[in-house]
């Protein structure tokens, strides 16, 4: 019989990273804990080195958080932020985010895949911040990023997305070169 749900899972210690009683103020506190969330996925085993959050850009919200879940959970959709896109979706029970006026942002520890940069488009994303650059991503570990625009930052402000990177960056670098020195640990 053909499944007729699809069920994603985020591990269990995420709880433990997190304070969702807490605002997240500024793009390094945001970043940070995507980076944290990161290099955590990688020591529990749980996945690959990518975190993810969204939080709610008026007061520094948590809104969600994401990490890696593609090998464990046997789909390659199951990206950091196709995650915290996904259960923010959930959690607003809204499919765009900034439907309502709102404004988000999207945190991620690595600058996201072409699949995830679409998602950030479609998912009413008004911010994205990013950690370690896509060629660190290739440079350090085994993954392939895929093909984005020549100006993909530019075509993400003229859709009204606004893209600051670098944040964190050696941080998010020394995750990422811990994975691709160890291999794939889960």
């Amino acid at each position: 019989m053909l499944p007729l749900q699809i069920h994603l899972t985020l591990p269990p210690w995420m709880g433990d990273v997190v304070d969702m009683g807490r605002a997240y103020l500024g793009d390094e506190e945001r970043v940070g804990l995507a980076i944290e969330l990161s290099r955590r996925n990688v020591a529990e085993r749980s996945g690959g080195p990518f975190g993810a959050a969204v939080f709610d850009a008026a007061n520094g919200r948590l809104i969600s958080i994401g990490v890696n879940r593609v090998v464990p959970q046997s789909c390659s959709v199951a990206h950091a932020e196709i995650m915290a896109l996904m259960v923010a979706q959930q959690r607003l029970t809204q499919h765009r985010l900034n439907q309502d006026g709102g404004r988000y942002v999207l945190a991620t520890s690595a600058q996201p895949c072409c699949q995830c940069y679409g998602a950030t488009v479609w998912a009413g994303i008004d911010e994205l911040l990013i950690g370690a650059r896509a060629d660190d991503v290739e440079e350090l570990t085994e993954f392939d990023e895929g093909p984005l625009p020549n100006d993909w930052i530019g075509e993400l402000a003229r859709r009204g997305i606004a893209v600051r990177r670098d944040i964190l960056r050696d941080r998010a670098r020394a995750v990422l070169a811990d994975y691709g020195a160890n291999g794939t640990p889960y």
